[in-house]
């Protein structure tokens, strides 16, 4: 006997082998997470986790989505693809979009220079400046004078 039950994520899960009634009265976790979801909020944890890392001086290279596949203990492709068809976006664009919310802010803070800046980030500073053009639309120096008048 196989019986279709909706978890409280509102997925369906097959249950096999067992009548309606024994399945109502199986407690399903509250908080049911997919495998993908559960992959991706892990992948979104180690991203934080390595940044954190990276600020603080504990690591001084940037990963590569090869070393957050290891840390998940699954393949990269399998990391890009689930990744891809959970959310539409390559991993990349999560740990891009994570690594410019912290070059923002700390382009913000005037204590640090722009070449600082790209130093704490693991960057030269001219292939920083390129990298933050080709995703703000502009240059780290405009950037920051631009929020200084602010």
């Amino acid at each position: 006997m196989i019986n279709v039950s909706t978890t409280p994520a509102g997925t369906n899960c097959l249950l096999l082998g067992i009548s309606p009634e024994e399945a109502a009265q199986i407690k399903l976790p509250t908080r049911y997470i997919g495998r993908k979801e559960e992959i991706y909020q892990d992948y979104l944890r180690l991203i934080d986790e390595h940044l954190t890392d990276i600020i603080a001086g504990r690591v001084d290279e940037m990963f590569e989505l090869k070393q957050f596949a290891e840390l998940l203990f699954i393949h990269p492709t399998h990391l890009s693809n689930v990744i891809k068809e959970h959310t539409g976006y390559h991993p990349c664009y999560f740990y891009e979009q994570k690594l410019l919310k912290m070059a923002k802010e700390l382009l913000l803070d005037n204590k640090h220079s722009v070449a600082d800046v790209a130093a704490i980030l693991t960057y030269d500073p001219s292939n920083f400046t390129k990298w933050f053009k080709s995703f703000e639309g502009t240059t780290p120096s405009k950037f920051r004078r631009l929020h200084e008048q602010r």
